[in-house]
Formats: structure tokens, C-alpha cells, sequence
């Protein structure tokens, strides 16, 4: 079986041929692992809370994305919302009445979520347009660009649809394995290139034909039954310039060429959350929690710090000097980049942070199991 995570049999059908295999937000934790105790806060770096608001109950694999000054969010019960993250007031905000499993894709104009139905719902400025039947279940918020809306579904299957009129455009499908994993993947774009994780490799497709431009191994399936092979690439991914460093679920951190899709590194890792950093280092955390730093330019390990152990820690965020990530009790952590050392510690609703932190503008935003939006400022 896997090590370091555990996988949920309470498994939710995609399609005929595929199910969706619950990954337990708590997996690094369990009866038998003791959380570790935080050090006391020495507040080193001044972070200020700016402001807080609602979603409602979040259940799905959220991403944050933000465009602008603006950030997209989406609740389970079918809330989607535009927040200004300067205020923390609402932009736009539109019930659309249904159950949610993934969301929210952006453009700034344009926005997208998918509901239980299998039905992509496409958004103009917070009014519904309208609804497209999907060939399988998606947990991964869609991809919108181009006046385009990207889905990548748990069949592995890639959909491009008109984001005014819903029309398909295109679509590509690749053979995997029979599980995939609910949480959310990797899809994006690099230069004029839609970027794809389908199960462990990573999928440069044209985006307007959605021809196979290139593909690159990340991880490959392993082990004796469908569970132990599970290696998709997980959300979360760090861009410099063309160079994009991806996850592969319980096996490998790498970096990408993006543009031509060679591989510049790739290092074992037993994690499964996305990574964060800049043109100099990347972060990750693995699944016990322990925070690891490498060289972005080849891969070698910098550092290790175990002071967050067995805390569920989320998607890394790089702002500064601050290497940022949520925790399963409510926590933002603000470690240094230098060493992982704690500079600050603030608190939210006492909720698991469920996506990685993200920043709009000058504030870093967090989104809670409970729904709470909370954003702060560093200084």
C-alpha cells in the first residue's frame, strides 16, 4: 500500500470504467501519529488580518484563483463568488443552486465550476450562461483562457468549450488507470501551449485542436493493484519563466522545460499536496508534514524542518521572505525561507485550511473547511 497517505474505499463512480479514490485531508495524521506541538509564536514578521468573509461549507478540492485584485472561490452547496482582495467585499456573487465538485476557473471575465451532474456551468460576470454535459466527473477546477474554458476530467479526458456559447470545441482523451484521485489536478497554460496532468505524466496539447504537442514522465504507475498505482499529478504547481515544477501523488517532485517539455530534475517525494517558490527554490511539504526546500535550478535539497509534523499542511506560498502554508486545525504558518523557521502564526475559524494560500495583490487569502475567507497582510 501507499506509504504516508491513506486512501478512502468509500469511492465515487466517474463513468463506467473509472471511480474517483478519496484522499482523507488528514492523512498524514491518524490515532496512531501525534500531531506536533507549535513553538511559541515569537511574531517576528508583522502580518495583520485585513478582513474576513463567507463561501459556505467547502467539501470539493478548492483552488483559489486570482486575476487582478480579484479572486474566484466557490462553496459545495453551489456559491460561487468574485472577491475583491483588497476589501473582502463581493464583486459578484450567483447561487447556482446546485452541488459543486470542482471550481472556480477565471479568466477575470469569464468563470466556470462543475457540479455533481457532470454539467460544466459557464459564468459571464456572475450570471449563468449555460450548462454542458461532461463525459465524467471532474475535480479539477476548469481552465479558462482565450475565451476558452479547459476541462480535464477523472477519465482523463481533456474538453475545450466556447466559454460564450458552450459549444465543444475539441476533445482528447487518454487511457490510465481505472482510480484516479479526488482532489484537484493540474491543467494551465505556458506560452500558447494548455499544459495537462493525465495520470503521471505531464501533457503539453495545443489549444486549439488539442493535438499532442509533448509529454514528459513525471512518475510512473507502480506497485500490484490499482490503489499503489496511483501517480497523478496533483494541483499546486510552481512557474518560473517557462520552467513549471509539478507533484506526482506519493512519488516524485520535478521541473518541467514547459515550452519544449524536457525534464530539468526529478526527485523522489512522498507527498501530496502541490509546491510552491520562485526562480531560486521550490517547497513542498510531505505527508508526514515535514517542509522540504530543493534548488529550483537542479533539484538538491537545501533543507528539511520537521516543526509542523502530522499537522495536514497545505500548498506552500512563497511572499517574501515567508514560506506560507494553512494547517488541518485553522492555522497559517509563516516560516522563513532560509530555514523554515517559524516568524509568525495567525489563526482563522479553527477549520482545516483546504487550498493552498494564495496572493492577490498585497493580501495572502485562505479558505476554511467551515467556508471562511480570511485575508492578511504581511508586512
Amino acid at each position: 500500500m501507499m506509504t504516508g497517505g491513506r486512501a478512502v474505499k468509500n469511492w465515487v463512480r466517474a463513468s463506467s470504467l473509472v471511480l474517483a479514490i478519496g484522499l482523507l485531508l488528514g492523512c498524514a495524521s491518524s490515532d496512531k501519529t501525534k500531531m506536533a506541538e507549535l513553538v511559541a509564536n515569537p511574531a517576528t514578521l508583522g502580518v495583520k488580518p485585513a478582513w474576513s468573509a463567507s463561501i459556505g461549507n467547502v467539501a470539493l478540492p478548492l483552488d483559489i484563483k486570482a486575476q487582478g485584485t480579484n479572486f474566484y472561490v466557490a462553496g459545495s452547496d453551489g456559491v460561487v463568488a468574485a472577491i475583491d482582495g483588497r476589501t473582502g467585499g463581493d464583486v459578484w456573487r450567483i447561487n447556482t443552486k446546485t452541488q459543486l465538485t470542482a471550481g472556480v476557473g477565471s479568466d477575470g471575465r469569464f468563470a466556470a465550476v462543475v457540479n455533481r451532474n457532470n454539467e460544466l456551468i459557464g459564468l459571464d460576470n456572475g450570471r449563468e450562461m449555460w450548462r454542458q454535459k461532461l463525459s465524467a466527473v471532474s475535480l479539477t477546477a476548469p481552465f479558462v483562457a482565450g475565451e476558452r474554458m479547459f476541462v480535464l476530467s477523472g477519465d482523463r479526458t481533456v474538453t475545450a468549450f466556447d466559454a460564450a456559447s458552450g459549444r465543444k470545441l475539441w476533445q482528447q482523451q487518454r487511457p490510465g488507470e481505472a482510480l484516479v484521485l479526488q482532489q484537484s489536478g493540474v491543467i494551465m497554460s505556458v506560452g500558447d501551449t494548455l499544459v495537462v496532468g493525465l495520470g503521471g505524466r505531464l501533457v503539453g496539447l495545443s489549444p486549439q485542436t488539442g493535438g499532442v504537442r509533448w509529454e514528459t514522465a513525471v512518475a510512473n504507475s507502480r506497485g500490484t493493484n490499482e490503489v499503489e498505482r496511483l501517480v497523478d499529478l496533483v494541483a499546486g504547481v510552481s512557474r518560473s519563466g517557462d520552467q513549471i515544477c509539478v507533484r506526482a501523488f506519493q512519488s516524485a517532485v520535478a521541473c518541467i522545460d514547459g515550452a519544449r517539455g524536457t525534464s530539468v530534475w526529478n526527485k523522489s517525494a512522498i507527498g501530496s499536496t502541490g509546491i510552491g517558490g520562485d526562480s531560486g527554490v521550490v517547497f513542498g511539504t510531505e505527508s508526514d508534514g515535514t517542509l522540504i526546500a530543493w534548488r529550483r535550478s537542479d533539484g538538491d535539497k537545501l533543507w528539511t524542518n520537521e516543526l509542523l509534523k502530522h499537522r495536514s499542511l497545505s500548498t506552500p506560498l512563497l511572499v517574501g521572505r515567508a514560506v506560507i502554508v494553512g494547517d488541518g486545525s485553522g492555522y497559517v504558518h509563516f516560516l522563513s525561507r532560509d530555514n523554515g523557521s517559524t516568524l509568525n502564526r495567525v489563526a482563522t475559524d479553527g477549520s482545516a485550511v483546504v487550498a493552498g494560500p494564495v496572493l492577490v495583490g498585497q493580501t495572502v487569502v485562505v479558505v476554511t473547511r467551515r467556508g471562511g475567507v480570511f485575508g492578511f497582510r504581511p508586512e
